[in-house]
């Protein structure tokens, strides 16, 4: 009976690989075939057809990833249906619609993921199939009819054995999917209305972040048509993390989705630099934005008495009063700084305009003004052209972009108390991930005058126009002397002009945009997102938040976080103080409770450092215990002994991180082989070396952590809940207050 079940099941894995094959070939026919140009290019058609290209695209990563695990569950009903479950939907051939394998993200798979022996939601057995390529390794029948009298020798007492198998296995130092192993309370978050703000909080190890990619892959499957031409934003706290989570969604099948770290999330500037922890609170916090508005309105200045600009007919004077004049019309129509600059400018000129009439067209006898309209035009023509006048009007209010008003701000933060000012001047210097959302704001403050871009680009197609008519009407010309060279039956044969006008012809050779909706997305600013999800967002800064809210209007998004691991200067902390200010109390909240990565024995010992500070703090169940006490060793040679506790690990399976202020990492790094000290990171490395801010949302089979004193108790905490399996902590001075842990089993306490 096992050796035909598990016969029955290759058999089946091997077909739905010939179906993938078939399938690989179609998608990348189909992605070649949508990037031609069409023979219809209009907006409708080029949209239609880069959606086309990302659900291709996206198909073709699912196949590709799926070379393990394409297939992981069946379902047998009590009705005789049957379904086998997997990472996208595949249907047998484009003829039978019948499925071959179904989603996972589809209602009739919700079994797999919430049945149980007391709702087993019409079930009589669920089985779990693990493959490597195309080769059944194993299998676990769960029974969930016990009437049902039929065994296949692959029933588990265990129903957790496929789950613990995966909590086990090695880390690859990459994040991978859980579509084989999501629990019943992941089900109700991944599959949340999409409307709205979630806000989902856990603990270290609870799955926060797989659960909310595994959302965002669902959301993309149930609202395909928004959200692929709108895209997803999913923002992590930085490179490294991004880096690791990089191949879950397209393992997903799921390609519209952009990822970026903060500093990233304005077009044209990579953040590089770095603030003091003093700059980065005060550069977050919600003061900035009233005092970047005071700065672009100190940028709208009255003359100090009068500017005098030369003309042939006398000096024109432009006062503090006619400015003051311009200035409060052009503020009136409450426009961004540069979009009201032409308001302000067309007022000025009218003024010196009415200055010039009523010098050089006035009665001299006092009767009425002798200049007709046509005099007066042209009077404001020349005073229009002026280059004086250009400059004078530059000079009181300047066009200004973001880079330009932000460097010029930290030059001279004015607007600030002194001691936050002195916190954040700076003359130059590259910029840091705490001036971006600065520069956002700036760029709503000044806004972008694109006329003259719209002008030309209007101008540009006009040409193409007039040329495609040229050719048109030579076509015409050559068609008609040939057409009465011939007979009159053959004048019914349709010429170019017959068919196409010069428009259309000419949007046909306009150049097609064939980037994906995340492409385009990373260009524009001024994107508003289908949905954004946001990982560690207890970190984020009041300036930052302003930003992403503006990225996504229908505040349709998903925050997942850890008050309790909250370390970065400026950050608001709780939900309330993040969402109050944009939706008051219209957000929903789910906890996770289970912690899925770290074993019962380290999270006994990390929870030692937020009891530390909040008696009544109470960390994640851990779902698993390993027997792997975590261990201690004091030491007068810390760079030697790490290195020594290194090369006890290098034995084992798995990934090692050493985790450190960053102030003893070139030391480190100098006796650690293959490893190097900076914010580049390589997670597949057999060894990493980082600091705790870097380790947010990663884990690793092995963490050894150095001079646990040195860290803030947030971080320390984000650094001991890292590992999945072993957990030492090499120090020179005393642990910190609180933090008891037993001595590494095989040296004395205070020895190398």
């Amino acid at each position: 009976m096992s050796n035909k079940e598990w016969q029955h099941e290759q058999e089946f894995i091997d077909l739905l690989y010939d179906r993938l094959t078939e399938l690989r070939d179609l998608a990348e026919t189909a992605v070649h075939a949508a990037a031609l140009p069409s023979e219809g290019n209009h907006a409708q058609m080029r949209l239609e057809r880069n959606v086309l290209v990302a659900e291709q695209s996206g198909l073709l990563a699912a196949f590709n990833a799926g070379e393990n695990g394409l297939c992981f569950g069946r379902l047998a009903f009590r009705d005789g249906r049957d379904h086998h479950i997997g990472r996208i939907g595949i249907r047998r051939d484009d003829a039978d619609r019948t499925p071959l394998v179904i989603d996972w993200r589809a209602e009739v798979a919700r079994p797999f993921y919430l049945a149980t022996g007391h709702t087993p939601m019409g079930l009589r057995r669920r089985r779990h199939i693990t493959t490597e390529g195309r080769r059944v390794t194993a299998l676990h029948d769960e029974i969930m009819d016990l009437a049902d009298a039929v065994r296949t020798g692959h029933e588990g007492t265990d129903a957790d054995a496929v789950l613990l198998a995966a909590l086990d296995a090695a880390r690859t130092g990459r994040m991978h999917d859980i579509v084989q192993t999501i629990q019943a309370e992941q089900d109700g978050i991944i599959r949340a209305p999409h409307h709205g703000i979630l806000v989902v909080e856990g603990g270290p190890g609870t799955g926060k972040t797989v659960v909310a990619l595994h959302r965002a892959a669902f959301l993309l499957y149930a609202h395909r048509e928004q959200l692929a031409r709108r895209a997803v934003l999913i923002v992590g706290p930085n490179p490294a993390f991004l880096s690791y989570i990089a191949e879950v969604l397209p393992s997903l099948g799921e390609t519209g989705v952009l990822l970026a770290s903060p500093g990233e999330l304005f077009p044209g500037v990579t953040a590089t630099g770095t603030d003091t922890p003093e700059a980065a609170e005060v550069k977050g916090g919600a003061a900035m934005a009233d005092a970047l508005a005071a700065f672009v309105r100190d940028r709208q200045a009255l003359p100090d008495p009068v500017i005098v600009i030369d003309h042939e007919d006398g000096e024109l004077r432009l006062d503090a009063d006619m400015a003051r004049e311009a200035r409060s019309r052009a503020r009136e129509t409450r426009l961004p700084h540069n979009l009201a600059r032409p308001h302000f400018a067309f007022r000025v000129i009218d003024a010196l305009t009415a200055q010039l009439v009523d010098r050089i067209g006035a009665d001299p006898f006092g009767g009425p003004n002798f200049l007709g309209p046509d005099d007066i035009a042209q009077l404001g023509k020349e005073i229009a052209t002026s280059a004086e006048v250009h400059h004078a009007i530059e000079e009181l209010w300047p066009e200004l972009t973001p880079e330009q008003l932000i460097a010029d701000f930290l030059a001279d933060p004015v607007h600030l108390p002194d001691a936050e000012a002195d916190a954040i001047r700076r003359a130059d210097g590259d910029w840091t991930p705490a001036d971006v959302p600065l520069l956002d704001e700036a760029a709503e403050l000044l806004g972008e005058d694109t006329s003259a871009a719209r002008a030309a680009a209007e101008a540009e197609r006009q040409e193409r126009i007039d040329y495609a008519q040229g050719v048109l009407d030579l076509s015409y010309g050559s068609r008609t002397q040939e057409f009465e060279e011939r007979d009159d039956e053959d004048s019914e044969v349709l010429a170019a002009h017959d068919l196409v006008d010069a428009e259309l012809l000419a949007d046909r050779h306009e150049e097609a945009d064939h980037r994906s909706a995340a492409e385009r997305a990373a260009a524009d600013r001024t994107w508003a997102f289908g949905h954004i999800i946001v990982d560690e967002a207890q970190e984020l800064s009041a300036m930052m938040w302003r930003l992403l809210m503006r990225r996504c209007p229908t505040r349709s998004m998903t925050l997942v976080g850890d008050p309790a691991q909250t370390a970065e200067p400026g950050s608001c902390g709780s939900w309330e103080a993040i969402l109050a200010p944009y939706v008051d109390d219209r957000w929903d909240l789910v906890r996770l409770g289970v912690n899925y990565r770290t074993p019962t024995e380290i999270m006994e010992v990390a929870a030692q450092v937020p009891r530390s500070v909040d008696p009544s703090f109470t960390p994640p169940r851990s779902i698993r215990s390993t027997g792997v006490r975590p261990w201690a060793h004091r030491t007068d040679d810390l760079a030697h002994v790490v290195a020594e506790a290194v090369a006890a690990e290098s034995h084992l399976d798995g990934r090692l991180a050493v985790i450190a202020p960053s102030a003893h990492h070139e030391a480190l790094a100098a006796v650690l082989p293959a490893v190097s000290a900076g914010p580049a990171l390589d997670l597949t490395s057999a060894v990493v070396l980082l600091g705790p801010r870097q380790a947010k949302g990663l884990e690793f089979d092995s963490v050894i952590v150095v001079e646990p004193a040195e860290l803030g108790a947030s971080d320390l905490y984000v650094a001991l809940t890292r590992a999945t399996q072993r957990l030492g902590v090499i120090h020179t001075g005393p642990l910190p207050a609180g933090l008891e842990m037993e001595p590494r089993p095989d040296a004395a306490p205070a020895s190398r």
